[in-house]
């Protein structure tokens, strides 16, 4: 259905049945009037990807974006996780406080270590703590009968809300923020509003990891520009425009669109060629009413495009040709980071070439991360990462795998 100010007209052909499109998107179309009064789709024409401020950068470095070479060993790199669902009724703390230990550089030999040392934020996109349950009785067994008719203490009900994942997560983020800096967004399941975009965490719910300097609070979605040194002499610094939200706009379009053939990527992907990160908000997904503005609308291409919260890891480079004929290219990394809580994936990003790897945290025996059904499956597919050896007797040993795309 195309729709403009004048009316509305139905859209058919095969053109438009391969056509990856949803509600909301801005196309042109070219094609003709059946008699039936449908238009018969023979072409359609996107805006395409916005322009990109670091375009100069990503030039410079064209041929070697995805190549691994001993220059990347001095660069930075982020670390991005999602979905750590702290307080769920079977929650991953043996892999968490694993993270927390590879990041701080408590955790691993020597090459994890040296690793670690090159991470110089983590990234949180969404989710980090799990839906809220009914706790039961034991959490107000200590209350008097006499005083039940006054059950709120602390300004909640301990019969039906319990503040222990709030005071888990806040103790890992302050081991980390005591470390590196961090950047947290909310998620689906986080305390934070419905529609998006969702308003900043209040910082005062975390604590004593609040009052750091390195503790950040971001709306999700979110914009960030960061600067990236290089440890070789001669280089010279560069910044990063990154776009990053928790994945509700990605997760609403992939229900409306068969799979296959789309994927999750190709549809992301998408998206840069729309020029709109969510493009079915208001119909199918909550947002907050704009008339002037969309907040969604992508202005300018990003260097990383991260939506967290997803089935399983993957990434792409996505590469606009410029139609001026002079050659010049627009670049994006797009990546997809799985929920930790059932996968135990980190993602480690370099800021300078882009390139992406993974470490998985799993511990043999134990539910919640490290679910093999939901790996590494980047395109092309490559071969996912070993199962984790048996633990010791003295206490379970941890699996780190390191992949490179």
């Amino acid at each position: 259905m195309l729709e403009d100010e004048s009316g509305r007209i139905q859209l058919v052909g095969e053109y438009i049945k391969n056509a990856r499109l949803v509600t909301g998107v801005i196309v042109g179309a070219l094609g003709a009037e059946t008699p039936s009064g449908d238009f018969e789709v023979v072409d359609l024409c996107y805006p395409g990807m916005a322009p990109q401020e670091s375009l100069e950068d990503s030039q410079q470095q064209e041929d070697g974006m995805d190549i691994d070479d001993d220059s990347s060993n001095s660069d930075e790199w982020i670390a991005v996780v999602s979905g750590l669902g702290v307080g769920s009724s079977s929650p991953p703390d043996a892999q968490i406080q694993m993270l927390v230990e590879y990041l701080t550089g408590e955790e691993g030999g020597v090459a994890e270590q040296v690793s670690a040392a090159q991470i110089s934020r983590l990234i949180v996109a969404g989710n980090s703590l799990a839906q809220l349950l009914p706790t039961g009785k034991g959490e107000s067994d200590d209350i008097e009968s006499s005083s039940k008719k006054s059950k709120k203490r602390y300004g909640y009900d301990a019969t039906t809300f319990s503040p222990h994942p709030v005071l888990t997560l806040s103790d890992y983020l302050h081991d980390i923020a005591s470390t590196l800096p961090v950047h947290i967004l909310p998620g689906e399941s986080d305390p934070s509003g419905t529609i998006l975009p969702q308003q900043a965490l209040p910082k005062a719910m975390f604590g004593a990891v609040a009052k750091l300097p390195t503790f950040s609070c971001e709306t999700n979605p979110t914009y960030l520009r960061l600067g990236c040194q290089s440890g070789v002499p001669g280089r010279p610094p560069l910044e990063r425009n990154l776009l990053i939200n928790s994945g509700q706009p990605l997760d609403d379009m992939f229900k409306y669109l068969p799979s296959p053939p789309n994927t999750r990527l190709s549809i992301l992907e998408s998206t840069l060629k729309w020029r709109h990160m969510a493009p079915t908000a208001p119909d199918t997904l909550w947002c907050h009413p704009y008339f002037g503005t969309d907040p969604f609308i992508i202005t300018t291409t990003p260097d990383l495009y991260i939506v967290g919260n997803q089935r399983r890891f993957a990434t792409k480079i996505v590469v606009d040709q410029d139609k001026n004929g002079e050659g010049s290219k627009a670049r994006c990394r797009v990546v997809l980071v799985p929920e930790f809580s059932r996968t135990g994936v980190l993602v480690l990003i370099n800021l300078r070439s882009l390139d992406a790897r993974t470490v998985t945290f799993a511990v043999q025996g134990m539910t919640g991360a490290g679910d093999t059904d939901n790996v590494e499956q980047p395109e092309p597919p490559v071969t996912p990462s070993p199962p984790p050896l048996e633990p010791a007797s003295t206490a379970p040993k941890s699996s780190l795998s390191s992949e490179y795309l």
